[in-house]
């Protein structure tokens, strides 16, 4: 295997699996590997360090190699200067750039380490060396002539470690998928983060789906919203329509939200909720007018906090104030959840996950779904950063509101 590269593991490397982890993933996609050396922390707050030598079979191989050890937290022995090449036109990059991760990122210039800012998952490294500047930039953002970073010589990844912490909660990687936990604990401890967050004047973030409608909870989660706890909602025209129909009729999807039973007509309130809104302008208008006076959009619209709604091609209607053009609502989405400290993501999937991409992966992030696939498919995404509840919004968002102590 003449294609050869070292690299170094530095950290709690043990407790956080990144030591085998980098064993499996090498042996995984054909390579092979030497341990130069390898010193183990003899303390709870000591680092470990380990020098490892990847040979593979191919310079492709390697390169694949090394992209999946970065994910996990290698760092390239190699002392090269990160390299750039132009965009050869808009919305397009060099063969071969560098694709991020969501984990702290540095590049290499002039033998000084500089932070990639605005870092995200799965976009591009934009180099200005005379600033001595890099930012992860969004494909479809870039513009012909701007340096990428290409191949992955000058780039480390900083990965989040496990902690020693043995609370429930948040303690990185402990939450498995599963229905069978101790979910009053853990909302305990969410109530917890949420207001640490609030007072270091980070932000909290909802991404909710229509879920939330139909299972009653939408009280509790405009109580929290009300409360002052949530400073950006994020989901899709359907949350929207149903928290309006609720509004409007008692209904969501024609289910009389008290009784649980279907009214007759009601499959048509939904259109009939959009109508309205349609007629009035807009939901600020109908709150405005007097049209729209409880729910959680008229709580968002009260309260002033960000409210993103991103159009799907199966909307109906859709409302006004959804955003039908999918690149203005990524970018929305994303100045949305600027300086956020934690995510709670409710009943949505394809949400979820959009969000999941743009979080860096310091933001605490929990996934609540009556579905454990809905986490799944956000960490196979790269989102492993979340942890999940496996039950029903209501319940959740009612614990959630109790738990901070916020009326209905």
């Amino acid at each position: 295997m003449p294609y050869v590269e070292e690299i170094y593991l530095r950290g709690h490397i043990i407790d956080s699996l990144i030591l085998p982890r980098t064993f499996d993933t090498v042996m995984d996609l054909g390579g092979d590997f030497d341990v130069l050396e390898i010193n183990v922390g003899k303390h709870k707050d000591d680092p470990s360090f380990a020098h490892l030598r990847i040979r593979a079979e191919s310079d492709a191989m390697l390169a694949e190699i090394l992209d999946n050890l970065m994910v996990i937290g290698a760092e390239v022995a190699s002392t090269a200067d990160a390299q750039s090449k132009p965009a050869p036109k808009d919305g397009a990059l060099p063969p071969d750039f560098y694709s991020t991760t969501n984990l702290p990122t540095e590049v290499r210039v002039d033998g000084e380490w500089i932070p990639v800012a605005d870092i995200e998952m799965d976009v591009a490294i934009v180099l200005d060396r005379e600033r001595r500047r890099a930012k992860g930039l969004p494909m479809a953002f870039v513009s012909a002539g701007e340096q990428i970073v290409v191949g992955h010589e000058g780039v480390r990844v900083h990965p989040l470690e496990r902690s020693r912490d043995t609370e429930l909660g948040f303690s990185f990687m402990n939450s498995d998928v599963s229905s069978e936990k101790p979910k009053r604990l853990v909302i305990e401890e969410i109530g917890a983060e949420i207001k640490r967050v609030k007072a270091e004047g980070k932000r909290v973030i909802v991404v909710g789906g229509p879920a939330i409608i139909h299972t009653g909870a939408a009280a509790a989660l405009a109580a929290l919203i009300r409360a002052g706890y949530v400073d950006a909602l994020l989901g899709g025209n359907a949350i929207a329509v149903h928290d309006v129909e609720a509004a409007l009729y008692g209904t969501s999807l024609g289910v009389n939200l008290k009784t649980a039973a279907p009214v007759e007509g009601g499959h048509h309130h939904h259109m009939r909720a959009i109508n309205t809104i349609r007629l009035a302008g807009g939901l600020r208008e109908a709150v405005e007018q007097g049209i729209l006076t409880e729910g959680v959009m008229y709580e968002a619209i009260k309260a002033d906090i960000d409210l993103v709604l991103a159009g799907s091609i199966r909307d109906d209607g859709p409302l006004p104030d959804v955003i039908t053009d999918v690149l203005v609502a990524q970018q929305t989405m994303r100045e949305a959840v600027q300086n956020a400290g934690i995510a709670l993501m409710i009943g949505t999937m394809l949400h979820s996950i959009a969000t999941g991409n743009m979080l860096p992966a310091h933001v605490r992030t929990v996934a609540v779904d009556i579905n454990p696939a809905m986490v799944t498919k956000l960490a196979d995404r790269g989102s492993w950063q979340a942890i999940a509840l496996v039950t029903d919004a209501e319940l959740f968002l009612l614990e959630l509101a109790e738990v901070l102590g916020v009326g209905r």
